[in-house]
């Protein structure tokens, strides 16, 4: 897989209270996907990018918020985040939660 299409793959990390303690206590990374990507492709992503070996992939969609732009509703787009557990004694420099 290239690397530019890696890129698209993993948009970004999503750092939070909970993502932090999922470091911390289960070796787990959490990052904002492309919608139309798959296990297998983020795993293939982040094994590539970060030079690590991932064990498991769970992905979630997450479904956009009805909100007010304005006075006028509107809705927010859903976007889908995966959770990328990686093998113990490894870790992700890049991706590191200040806790």
């Amino acid at each position: 897989m290239k690397t530019e299409r890696m890129y698209q793959i993993i948009r970004l990390p999503h750092v939070s209270e909970k993502t932090a303690r999922l470091q911390a206590d289960s070796n787990q990374y959490v990052f904002e996907v492309r919608t139309d990507a798959n296990k297998t492709d983020i795993k293939r992503a982040v094994e590539g990018l970060f030079d690590v070996d991932v064990e498991q992939v769970q992905v979630v969609n997450v479904k956009g918020k009805q909100k007010s732009f304005r006075f006028v509703p509107g809705r927010q787009k859903g976007w889908k985040k995966a959770y990328v557990r990686i093998k113990a004694g490894q870790t992700i420099e890049e991706v590191q939660a200040d806790t």
